[in-house]
């Protein structure tokens, strides 16, 4: 009689599928040296028996239709089936005398009826063990997952814990994937090159080897990063320690999304489609001649008047616009030391508006606890329980950090400070850099409406950018003498201008970022004075 022998493996760890495949084979050989049974063929299938549908067990059973072998040597039955079907096969060919022997290293089997019934009945121990096996973790999975522990293998960045099956931080690679982040963040760099400067500073993934773009982009949209986590859909509140924020990760996001939108092609008139002519209404076009970008007005179907303008005048234009709002690093630095004090000192006097927030952390909790309910009681679909659910943890989760780095004041004025501080001091490398579509970009950000009429830009400035184009007396905010004038406060006065550089940054603090403690009030210059070696001396400067 003839026979195949049948191992199988249904683990996709290589180490550990070469030893149980090996460990098969090497009984199996053994008995069928010992039995005096002869093999035709061995055959080896990397394959779970939970489902049917194996190749290589069909076409076992197919040879053996077609009379090439008369029986199967197998380790023990469950490495031939685990499901009914698979089963149900095996013995229906029992029956029909297809198969005419089975033969188990640990089972016995006989050819009559008592043999196919406990036959029958092993194969359902077998269906029985899969299925409780998942059962058993599908119930672990719904534990961990209330108790918010993330449920599968550790995402790069962290490290599973046996002891407490939870993860951990990776101290080795948790650095890398914040500073990933924080690159990202700034809008400065691709993913590939994150990848290149991360990968060069010796970060690896799994077998350690370096992590490619993919890679790096779905770290950057992972929400586990900042202490979620998603799970089939619905989103969890981790209890495992957060890499970044999640201020930072939704910064990642929204550059993402930037960056995902259809690119443009390189404009060889950065200004073009820009501007309207200020006399027609027509939109400004540009054109080439004798080397030299020129914008002038389409005058589509009308007689306009207005003349071309130089790329290189316009572009003159716009940097000085650009320098009117922007602030040196020397000013950006020591503004930031302040409003950082101002932080501090506000995080001391903020226990109403923390416990404030507690409360509406606590009422979240409470929301979503209802949440539950009704989903349970089938008043929320499933999709409107998770989108609802997700919608608060997330709000939870703002409020969580506004407590932590803001001593839970009721509004982020430091923040919403900083970022306009370090904005304004952008817009000065910009203009530094001398790069068009940069400056075009920021332009866009502080005016719109923009029109070209006598060769002149004239714009109308947005929202906080308003106040500070309308009465900057130079270029730039800084404290410089004029060539007639002896002071600065001559030169301001002289001008007609109500408030002098550094009570533009302070009005701005005052009336939209939640009254800076740095400069309780606008300086008004009909009290120039005082209130100018005030503002200096709190900068630790002096007046000129």
């Amino acid at each position: 009689m003839r026979y195949f022998i049948y191992a199988r493996k249904s683990t996709d760890d290589e180490d550990r599928q070469v030893l149980s495949i090996e460990g098969q084979l090497v009984e199996l050989r053994q008995y069928a040296k010992r039995e005096s049974l002869t093999v035709i063929s061995e055959l080896v299938e990397s394959k779970t028996a939970k489902k049917p549908g194996r190749p290589i067990f069909n076409d076992m059973l197919a040879r053996i239709q077609a009379h090439k072998a008369e029986g199967i040597l197998a380790w023990h039955p469950d490495r031939l089936a685990r499901n009914s079907v698979d089963g149900g096969k095996i013995i229906y060919l029992v029956d029909q005398g297809i198969i005419k022997d089975l033969r188990f290293p640990t089972y016995r089997f006989d050819d009559n009826a008592q043999g196919k019934f406990m036959l029958s009945i092993t194969f359902g121990q077998s269906k029985y063990y899969i299925d409780a096996l998942s059962e058993n973790i599908r119930r672990g999975i719904r534990l961990k997952l209330s108790k918010g522990i993330w449920p599968q293998w550790a995402p790069i960045g962290y490290l599973n814990d046996r002891a407490s099956r939870t993860i951990i931080k990776d101290e080795g690679k948790a650095p890398f994937i914040a500073k990933s982040f924080a690159l990202y963040a700034t809008g400065k760099y691709t993913l590939a090159q994150i990848r290149d400067m991360i990968n060069s500073l010796g970060m690896t993934g799994r077998k350690n080897k370096p992590l490619s773009v993919s890679q790096y982009q779905r770290i950057l949209q992972n929400p586990l990063y900042y202490g979620m986590f998603r799970y089939k859909g619905e989103t969890y509140e981790g209890t495992h320690e957060p890499i970044i924020t999640k201020k930072l990760f939704d910064r990642c996001q929204e550059v993402m999304n930037l960056r995902g939108k259809p690119k443009k092609t390189e404009r060889k008139f950065v200004f073009r489609g820009l501007m309207r002519c200020g006399e027609c209404g027509r939109m400004i076009t540009a054109e080439t001649q004798k080397g030299h970008s020129y914008y002038r007005c389409t005058k589509r179907l009308t007689n306009c008047t207005q003349k071309y303008i130089r790329e290189e005048e316009l572009a003159a234009q716009i940097k000085h616009i650009l320098q009117k709002v922007s602030l040196c690093d020397d000013w950006t630095a020591r503004i930031l030391r302040e409003l950082e004090k101002d932080k501090n000192e506000a995080v001391q006097s903020s226990r109403p508006d923390r416990q404030k927030i507690e409360r509406d952390i606590f009422n979240i909790d409470d929301k979503i606890s209802k949440l539950i309910d009704l989903h349970l009681d089938g008043t929320l679909s499933a999709e409107e329980y998770r989108k609802k659910k997700e919608e608060l943890l997330n709000k939870k989760k703002d409020l969580q950090e506004r407590l932590l780095f803001f001593g839970g004041r009721d509004d982020n004025w430091f923040e919403r400070a900083k970022d306009f501080v370090t904005d304004l001091n952008r817009m000065g490398c910009v203009v530094r850099e001398g790069k068009m579509e940069s400056q075009r970009e920021y332009l866009e950000k502080i005016g719109s409406n923009f029109i070209l009429k006598e060769r002149r830009l004239n714009f109308s400035p947005e929202g906080t950018f308003r106040h500070y184009l309308n009465v900057a007396p130079y270029p730039t905010w800084r404290r410089v003498k004029d060539s007639n004038l002896r002071t600065f406060y001559e030169v301001t006065r002289f001008r007609g201008v109500r408030f002098q550089p550094l009570s533009q940054l302070s009005d701005f603090l005052y009336s939209n970022s939640g009254k800076s403690h740095a400069f309780p009030s606008p300086l008004d210059a009909n009290n120039f004075g005082s209130d100018y070696a005030r503002a200096f001396n709190h900068l630790g400067n002096t007046p000129a």
